[in-house]
């Protein structure tokens, strides 16, 4: 991990001095899959959560970069980080942005201290990438909002809190079909809602299909503005699309191969090290964009993409240079980290945007004017 990040900044001495006390066991892609509520709460309790937020709703008031710096060090560490991941990485900067002051008091505090965690709510049966023909209905009660339709692949819905859910709030325009389109945070336990586990090949359940039956919200559930819900979204896909996760996910696995393998000893691990440098950098750059404001879509799907194709490198170059069986139960951490890359490598070209819609995006944004 020194080799791949190598200045000395105090902050990510402390991170890693505390991963060190805590023992922590590497896992690929451990941000999608391994939930641990008392973790999370440790990384609360340090003010690793929200660091970028006002003071005043719990949050650090710390630099972008900062928080880049715990992150790539949980990451680089396999860290058990799913519980809060979501609401940390998107839900905040969406409540900061669009939130009523009710909505950012009630949930923003909770979020940092590791106690509340969100499932995000997009995609849905027979719509793949194609967001915009979402099904789900919210139509207004004499209260709030009755809420019917499925979403599927929401990761840790039988485990979190909320449920930040893009809904239908009028009829579709077929020549609009994004316009009235809205988020509505769902409360998990609210009566109509149902979690049902989609179990992976690896035998793990960390995706779900939600089923919301006549599920009655209140008025105060709506983020932002009736008929935002396209603008919303794709500002925050930005904060999906740009951050460490999109090229760290497989990191514990090239540090493995590092120490089998030292980086000099062949061109083709010197190769990932510099392409990891490279992506970092570019992330970073895009930390810096958000913190001014602005929203670097074409940047972001650029590092998602790039960074799905680096990670499927790790595994090409581990089966390369090393005759190593991939096995989920193998006591050799070598054998255990490659079989869980592999499970999850399918994943890496679909979340946060399928590899045909980011090289549209970026394919535009290229011949825009």
């Amino acid at each position: 991990m020194t080799a791949a990040f190598p200045e000395p900044g105090r902050l990510r001495d402390e991170v890693r001095a505390f991963l060190r006390d805590r023992h922590i066991r590497p896992h690929c892609d451990a941000w999608m899959t391994s939930f641990d509520p008392e973790f999370s709460r440790a990384l609360g309790e340090r003010g690793w959560i929200g660091m970028t937020w006002p003071g005043r709703y719990g949050g650090g008031d710390r630099p972008e970069r900062e928080r880049l710096v715990v992150i790539e060090e949980l990451l680089a560490a396999g860290a058990p980080v799913a519980a809060h991941w979501f609401a940390d990485r998107q839900i905040g900067p969406g409540l900061l942005r669009h939130g009523s002051q009710e909505q950012r008091t009630r949930y923003l505090p909770a979020i940092t201290r590791g106690e509340c965690f969100f499932a995000i709510g997009m995609s849905e049966p027979d719509s793949g990438s194609d967001l915009a023909s979402i099904r789900t209905t919210a139509r207004k009660t004499g209260s709030g909002w009755r809420v019917n339709g499925r979403k599927v692949w929401t990761s840790h819905a039988g485990q979190a809190h909320h449920l930040l859910a893009l809904v239908r709030t009028s009829t579709p325009d077929p020549q609009r079909r994004q316009a009235g389109l809205s988020q509505l945070i769902i409360d998990l336990s609210t009566p109509g809602v149902e979690v049902r586990p989609i179990r992976s090949l690896d035998g793990h359940c960390h995706f779900n299909e939600v089923t919301l039956d006549d599920a009655d919200v209140p008025d105060g559930a709506l983020l932002g503005s009736e008929g935002a819900g396209w603008q919303q979204v794709t500002a925050e896909l930005a904060y999906e699309r740009s951050g460490p996760e999109r090229f760290l996910s497989t990191a514990p696995l090239l540090w493995e191969l590092a120490r089998r393998r030292p980086p000099g000893s062949d061109p083709q691990i010197g190769a990932l090290i510099a392409e990891l440098q490279a992506l970092r950098a570019m992330s970073a750059g895009i930390a810096d964009a958000l913190q001014r404001g602005e929203a670097p879509a074409l940047e972001a799907a650029t590092v998602k993409d790039l960074g799905a194709r680096f990670e499927a490198k790790i595994v090409d170059t581990v089966r390369d240079l090393l005759e190593v069986e991939p096995a989920l139960d193998a006591t050799d951490d070598l054998a255990r980290l490659l079989a869980e890359a592999v499970v999850h490598r399918p994943g890496g070209t679909l979340r946060g945007g399928s590899t045909e819609i980011l090289r549209g995006i970026i394919a535009r944004g290229l011949v825009a004017p």
